[in-house]
């Protein structure tokens, strides 16, 4: 009758980056179970059921009408054209010409491969390494991205004042060190759990919301900076200073002059392990400039009382304190300051490389940071050799697409956008990650040919010119793995693929055939025969430990293997701080370079040689008055699965859900409940508003991930109904040193909307039109 449960031997083990799990069919559709072990499990997981077999997902190839009938070239149509169904032999013949057209005519410099790396969990079946292989075997190469959308600024300043970002974020202060030593949790921006609930490759132990109610427990304060009152749970107990957005480089700065000015900072600590700190005293104190960075001077910048600033500092003095930045803080115009002046604070308390204490950059951002790694070598997908080398920071593909040939500075360097013709993207959705949608649309427009590879159809697969339906993680098989999660488990299929969707690895091999370069690319192995290759590099380095070792076989049958972890002593920051000498950091001087002679040297006025607060550009004032704080979701993973039944059930009316402050909601005769719109000079969207205490007055929240959709696709400049906040950031760099991205603030005003509410046709599939005649006839 329809509601016979699987048993339990129906069940297969498989992996995501919000949580492993155990997967069947039942007849009233799939069933998820968590993994047993996990303490927190990730709502994320209940997005799979509805999604698995949903009208959004892509059934067959996709060729969109105007470049079948024009051929490759410019097209603002893209995104308003319809689209026609094709034969998956046409389509790769089709693909395959094109580019050996552009590799032959242009060369890889032409062709920009476009990925990200949240698409599975899967080692094998990591879309980012599949397409870059590709591209390497079949074309010698491709136009590359350096950096991520989520720590473009930071892991560019990073390396020059701190050394190795791995080693900041990965191997430095734990989970257990919190839960266990730390007194004080200083945490800019915060540790929100929905960001640590998701870690690259798998996680099947959510422990930051034990460790963060063990530490508390013990007597452990933690005190959030930020305009958000969630971006720590309730259990950690978090006091709460709700500082203006984007402001956090000038608190610490006025920390560090209270600090100084009663003699509480640690001046063993900076003579010891630091270099530059006159130069930025003298910034500090304002000998430079003439400006003490005082509490006085930060109070009207952050919106906070001068004693609370100099009272924060001093509770700080003689503790163990745990300084942490969120990626979040960096995600924004001069996202570099933050980041480098975080490191300062730890440094003048004198903590850095103690258990529990010192900087915790990104602590509680992904769930692998705050982790042991494993000991164990991870089964990878080699993507081969990129002969071309030219690459991009990533978030500037539209100014990449907008001025071929044009010149910019990036980490020292002036360098030059090249000329693509070809845009091939596999695993990621832009018009969710990329700033100022508008802009983006445009930029797409202008290169001969988009390929998608996509298992739904997102904005970016509606722009496309080919659009080739890729398989979901639970009609594959495949080995989830993560740097610092202790299983490895067999991520073993647990449905047929939809319709006629195909894994990307078989895309990739019989678009290799036709361009005679498939033994390259397959090594003559299948799907299943890559995964034992990639395991064996694991399962060697077991048995080289003299630990259980099983052969490949008997881990697929078992579902899961535990793998040993490195031991938790610190890592080099613990190192460094016992003797500086003998293990330096991996920067200029060995030290932490409070002032950088190489950053200064570049002459960058958007980031000089020691950390400075440097007002933004744009400000809320006039016809923007609200910042806009466009932060990660809590309900999907970046846009994924955005039409599972977990996001699906967290919007009102269909709607994405804006929080705001009830004296503002107020002011503009808004209630909570109601659709309003939210707009400035860039564009603007609707969404459904919350109206609640916990955000700073003047700000309003709108988490990003809800798929574009343009009410008007044939509009220049069209309204969004859905809520994707992008169609409002800003696409500009964090600086010209790291050229990061700077979606997570931006300024708005907000109305109600009253006008009659327009349909959500995101999740809806374009028409499949027939194939026009000539080439029917061909």
């Amino acid at each position: 009758m329809g509601n016979k449960a699987p048993n339990a031997a129906e069940f297969r083990q498989h992996s995501s980056h919000w949580g492993v799990f155990k997967a069947a069919l039942g007849e009233d559709g799939l069933v998820i179970q968590a993994h047993p072990g996990d303490p927190d499990p990730n709502g994320i997981l209940d997005n799979f059921p509805a999604a698995l077999r949903h009208p959004a997902r892509i059934a067959r190839p996709m060729v969109r009408r105007g470049w079948l009938e024009r051929g490759p070239g410019p097209d603002r149509q893209r995104g308003r054209d319809e689209f026609v169904a094709m034969e998956w032999d046409q389509v790769l013949d089709l693909l395959a010409a094109e580019i050996r057209r552009v590799g032959e005519s242009h060369g890889p410099g032409a062709v920009y491969g476009g990925s990200y790396g949240w698409a599975s969990a899967g080692r094998f079946h990591h879309a980012q390494s599949q397409i870059h292989r590709f591209l390497n075997t079949a074309i010698g190469g491709y136009v590359a991205s350096v950096n991520s959308y989520s720590s473009g600024a930071a892991s560019v300043i990073v390396p020059h004042v701190l050394g190795n970002y791995e080693a900041l974020t990965k191997h430095n202060v734990t989970w257990d060190q919190v839960a266990t030593q730390t007194e004080v949790v200083l945490a800019f921006g915060g540790m929100a759990l929905k960001n640590a609930m998701v870690a690259g490759g798998g996680i099947s132990e959510h422990v930051e919301r034990p460790a963060m109610q063990a530490a508390r427990a013990r007597g452990c304060d933690f005190i959030l900076v930020g305009p958000l009152r969630s971006d720590l749970p309730e259990e950690a107990g978090a006091e709460w200073i709700a500082n203006v957005p984007g402001t956090d480089t000038a608190l610490m700065l006025a920390l560090v002059h209270t600090l100084v000015a009663e003699g509480l900072h640690d001046r063993g600590f900076i003579d010891r392990f630091t270099t530059g700190w006159a130069e930025f005293e003298r910034y500090l104190l304002g000998a430079a400039d003439g400006q003490p960075k005082d509490a006085a001077w930060a109070a009207p910048i952050t919106g906070l009382e001068a004693e609370a600033i100099r009272a924060l500092a001093r509770r700080l003095h003689g503790k163990r304190v745990l300084v942490t930045v969120a990626h979040a803080l960096q995600r924004a115009e001069h996202g570099e300051q933050p980041v480098w002046m975080g490191a300062v604070l730890a440094a003048a308390l004198g903590q850095i490389g103690l258990p529990g204490g010192g900087y915790g950059y990104a602590l509680g951002a992904i769930g692998y940071y705050g982790r042991r790694a494993n000991a164990v070598p991870s089964p990878t997908l080699s993507q081969g050799r990129n002969r071309h080398g030219n690459y991009i920071p990533v978030a500037r593909i539209a100014d990449m697409l907008l001025n071929p040939g044009q010149d910019y500075r990036y980490n020292g360097q002036t360098r030059k956008y090249p000329d693509i013709r070809l845009v091939y993207w596999a695993g990621g959705n832009p018009f969710h990650h990329h700033q100022d949608l508008n802009r983006l649309r445009e930029a797409f427009a202008r290169v001969d040919t988009l390929v998608v590879h996509e298992l739904a159809w997102t904005a970016t697969a509606r722009h496309a010119d080919i659009v080739l339906p890729a398989t979901m993680t639970l009609e594959r098989e495949d080995i989830g793995y993560s740097s610092h999660d202790p299983l490895m488990v067999a991520m073993q299929r647990v449905a047929a693929p939809y319709a006629e969707a195909r894994d990307d690895y078989d895309i990739f091999a019989a678009l290799s055939r036709r361009l005679g370069t498939e033994a390259a690319f397959t090594e003559g192995r299948s799907s299943r025969e890559w995964l034992a290759h990639l395991y064996e590099r694991t399962r060697q380095g077991l048995a080289e430990k003299g630990l259980p070792a099983p052969d490949f076989e008997a881990f697929w049958e078992a579902g899961s293997l535990a793998l040993p972890q490195e031991p938790d002593d610190g890592g080099p920051w613990r190192a460094f701080r016992e003797d500086p000498d003998a293990n330096p950091l991996p920067t200029p001087s060995g030290r932490i370079e409070i002032f950088s002679e190489t950053v200064a040297g570049f002459g960058e006025a958007s980031c000089p040689g020691h950390p400075a607060w440097l007002p933004p550009e744009e400000a809320p004032g006039g016809a923007t008055p609200l910042h806009l704080v466009a932060n990660q979701p809590a309900t999907r993973l970046h846009s994924q699965l955005d039409f599972g039944g977990h996001s699906a059930a967290a919007k009102r009316r269909e709607r994405e859900v804006a929080t705001m402050h009830p004296a503002d909601a107020a002011a503009r005769g808004i209630e909570d409940g109601d659709i309003i719109r939210l707009f400035n000079k860039r564009g603007a969207c609707l969404a459904a508003v919350r109206v609640a205490e916990d955000i700073r007055p003047g700000v309003v929240q709108l988490p990003t991930g809800a798929w574009y959709d343009p009410e008007d696709p044939a509009e220049d400049f069209p309204l969004c109904v859905h809520g994707n906040p992008n169609v409002l950031t800003r696409d500009i760099g964090t600086s010209s040193l790291a050229q990061g991205c700077t979606g997570q603030l931006t300024v708005v005003e907000v109305e109600k909307f009253t006008g009659n509410l327009p349909p959500i046709r995101a999740f809806d599939p374009p028409v499949a039109r027939p194939a026009p005649q000539p080439l029917a006839a061909e």
